[in-house]
């Protein structure tokens, strides 16, 4: 047996990698050139460029180019009306936008758990979190895979509540053939760079509601408009311009949007080279009892964002503190998604105990992210499964 390098050995990189890392060719570095050499840096034709792109992509009617995933998330609250009073169920194995969205506007977040096998949030937990103060439900496409939207959906119809998608890990991903962005009524993208396409930051959202898309819009620009529908009177000339709610600055700029425009080009070549990935590791993990993969529902045609095995503890003679170092000493960039939200300091003082989602808790003590990107190499690929297999192996029972 090889000696880990942690504890003295050679590691199996000799330079560490990421777990993840954007892909940008000459065309997307042209793209970025030509908007600098251009009459607009922002609020430029590039924006409405890319947000076609993204309505051809999800078959939604609307699409809104915005700063980043979290004011994306902000936005889909303002123009569902959140408030005050009101309670947003989400899931606690997402990064902290996905319930901060709600606290910014007043409201509550609601924690439902998770599927332990697909670990997306579980319809039952929904239901069962619903109460007369529920406005809308942010079901998060956890590492790509796209939540169980049929039942979701239903569930929502049902309550009367607001189906919001977080679908920052799965552009690209399908459900039952359809795009993710045109299944709930506001979707939320995310393009950060170790997305499956980057902005370098952005975010998006989707929609076919012309009142939501109306309200987006105007969230991302101070509330302030130039349209006469939206006035309470009439323009007093070309330069005139009324605030007529409280938005943010959350704009994109045309340099990013030129960008994102570029790597939309690419999503059908980063897709099929991730699932390639992904089969690979489901492959050479489906020998090790000490290794549990992600299960993918049926109706997901999936383009993972993130690649997690989950320790079985019970035959290693370790924690998973212990595996992540020893990964990391290889060489291995990984990572742990995501920390249940309500377990943080902050929630914490807010009254959110620990316990309110087992199924999310006991994930969370087992899981590790490893390396999942288009420009991963097979011989990369390789190596990383050599290092996890190396480390196991030392720590089986």
């Amino acid at each position: 047996m090889d000696e880990l390098a942690i504890n003295g050995g050679k590691p199996v990189f000799d330079k560490k990698i990421g777990y993840g890392h954007q892909y940008i060719d000459d065309a997307d570095i042209q793209a970025v050139v030509d908007v600098l050499k251009s009459d607009f840096l922002t609020c430029g034709p590039k924006i409405e460029e890319a947000e076609k792109k993204l309505c051809k992509i999800t078959g939604s009617k609307y699409a809104v180019l915005i700063a980043n995933g979290t004011a994306a998330l902000h936005a889909t609250m303002f123009a569902a009306g959140v408030g005050p009073g009101d309670e947003v169920i989400t899931t606690p194995i997402t990064f902290a936008a996905s319930a901060n969205c709600a606290l910014y506007c007043g409201a509550k977040p609601v924690f439902a758990d998770i599927n332990p096998e697909t670990y997306n949030i579980d319809p039952a937990s929904i239901e069962a979190k619903i109460t007369s103060n529920t406005k809308a439900v942010v079901a998060v496409d956890f590492t790509g895979q796209a939540v169980e939207v049929d039942k979701i959906r239903a569930i929502c119809d049902k309550h009367n509540l607001i189906f919001i998608e977080d679908a920052a890990h799965s552009l690209g991903t399908k459900y039952n053939g359809k795009p993710v962005g045109s299944l709930a009524d506001m979707t939320e993208f995310s393009f950060h760079p170790v997305k499956t396409c980057t902005a370098g930051e952005g975010g998006a959202i989707t929609t076919n509601n012309e009142e939501f898309y109306k309200r987006l819009v105007l969230f991302r620009t101070h509330g302030i408009t130039r349209s006469q529908e939206l006035m309470d009177k009439e323009s007093e000339g070309g330069w005139y311009y009324q605030q007529v709610d409280l938005g943010y600055n959350y704009r994109m700029t045309d340099i990013q949007a030129a960008l994102l425009s570029s790597q939309l080009d690419k999503l059908e070549i980063f897709g099929k080279r991730r699932k390639e990935l992904v089969k690979h590791y489901d492959e050479a993990f489906s020998t090790m009892p000490e290794i549990v993969v992600q299960k993918e529902i049926a109706e997901s045609n999936t383009v993972r964002h993130l690649y997690i095995i989950q320790l079985n503890l019970d035959l290693l003679k370790c924690s998973r503190r212990e595996v992540f170092d020893a990964l990391q000493a290889e060489g291995v960039g990984v990572n742990v998604h995501y920390i249940p939200v309500y377990s943080f300091p902050y929630y914490q003082k807010l009254g959110y105990n620990m316990g309110e989602c087992p199924n999310a808790e006991r994930l969370y003590e087992r899981i590790i992210s490893i390396p999942l990107y288009y420009s991963l190499t097979d011989e990369e690929q390789d190596k990383v499964i050599k290092a996890v297999k190396k480390v196991i192996a030392y720590y089986r029972r």
